[in-house]
């Protein structure tokens, strides 16, 4: 199966269209996805774990799984993951509804907030709510912030749970979640410690990504963000713990 030249749904990020010209064959991908289109904030500019998905992003959601499965050469019957925020569950649900299939959706703390960032939700939130989230990513990267873990084991946290849900070589495995953890996990990824509005996650916009067939200790992480393929030892994340004693 060749990728085809079928339009891509309306509403999609660009982005995505760039990377999935980038794929390889015959990995264990796994898509690493920020919800679709919610209802906005309210006037704080926070938006609440109770906002849910807008008619329109529905109907990109459904579009999108059916685009990936008409298009790509990737089964998509296989079990999700996703945080267990009601728009992030309904994201994936319509996911799988437009690709034709219909399998388990594993709600994963790892993929929310606490979780793979924060530990301590009363000091953090106070922050977050101080300081706004790029601000609080940003602080997040250079380790200046009470009540979260380390960038690099957030990092660290998050592969090891796209390693142990990966699917079989040749299927798609769907991880939905936020844009707050999205945006840290990319940012770790590619070393960096500082980021900007314009690398942040639009919504429906995700990270394709697969590991070496190795334990994961000596695997490398490979993924395709905004058309650009990048790999990271994942060794390089369990050094860095070990030097600051958090592994």
């Amino acid at each position: 199966m060749t990728l085809s030249t079928a339009p891509a749904p309306a509403h999609l990020p660009e982005s995505m269209m760039a990377s999935v010209k980038l794929l390889p064959k015959n990995e264990r991908l796994i898509l690493f996805t920020r919800h679709s289109l919610r209802e906005r904030s309210d006037g704080n500019g926070f938006a609440s774990y109770q906002l849910p998905l807008t008619p329109k992003g529905r109907v990109l959601a459904r579009a999108w799984g059916r685009w990936l499965a008409d298009n790509l050469p990737y089964c998509m019957d296989v079990d999700s993951i996703s945080s267990p925020i009601q728009r992030c569950i309904d994201t994936a649900r319509l996911m799988q509804e437009g690709a034709g299939i219909n399998r388990d959706i594993s709600h994963q703390s790892l993929l929310v907030e606490p979780g793979s960032l924060v530990t301590d939700s009363t000091k953090a939130s106070h922050i977050f709510k101080e300081i706004g989230a790029l601000n609080f990513i940003n602080r997040f990267l250079i380790g200046d912030l009470e009540g979260t873990k380390s960038a690099h084991q957030g990092g660290l946290d998050i592969l090891s749970l796209f390693y142990q849900h990966q699917p079989e070589h040749g299927h798609l495995c769907l991880a939905v979640s936020h844009d707050t953890l999205l945006s840290a996990f990319l940012a770790v990824m590619m070393q960096v410690e500082e980021i900007g509005w314009n690398d942040w996650p639009k919504m429906m916009e995700g990270v394709f990504l697969w590991f070496d067939d190795a334990p994961l200790v000596e695997a490398y992480a490979h993924f395709i963000w905004r058309g650009q393929t990048y790999s990271r030892p994942v060794m390089d994340l369990m050094a860095k713990g070990q030097n600051t004693g958090d592994i």
